[in-house]
């Protein structure tokens, strides 16, 4: 399972996580993925918070509401498992990212200043963005 996550992973990130990683991802306490066959999300909960570890989906599938699908199935399982709300970083030029996640009604909690390490040399701010359960489930 994981090596297909991985090669997925693969398909729609620069530095890719490889499955020995996932592997021990989801072997960690209170984590989880939503899977489809062209994407998935990794998430973990602990307490009452609830984190977006990655969301992939296959370039040739984006655009498609996969990204939006995955991010509402995640909410509605991790709220089951007693989260009250849900953070993810995604980096700051990621205008895709940001905007599916505006849409799923993550709001802007934070910056982490060059944290992102781009292959050529330079950096990137990650925003935290969370999503207040309260706010968006019946």
């Amino acid at each position: 399972m994981t090596e297909a996550l991985a090669a997925l992973h693969a398909e729609a990130f620069d530095t890719p996580w490889d499955a020995a990683s996932l592997t021990a991802l989801l072997a960690s306490p209170g984590v989880f993925a939503v899977e489809q066959p062209d994407g998935f999300i990794l998430i973990r909960v602990v307490a009452d918070e609830a984190e977006i570890l990655t969301l992939a989906v296959r370039p040739a599938a984006r655009r498609s509401g996969l990204g939006g699908r995955l991010v509402e199935a995640a909410v509605v399982r991790a709220a089951a498992l007693g989260a009250e709300r849900m953070f993810l970083e995604v980096a700051e030029d990621n205008v895709a990212a940001r905007a599916l996640y505006a849409r799923a009604g993550f709001r802007e909690a934070g910056r982490r200043r060059s944290y992102y390490a781009r292959s050529d040399g330079s950096r990137e701010d990650a925003l935290i963005l969370a999503l207040n359960f309260a706010a968006t489930l019946p």
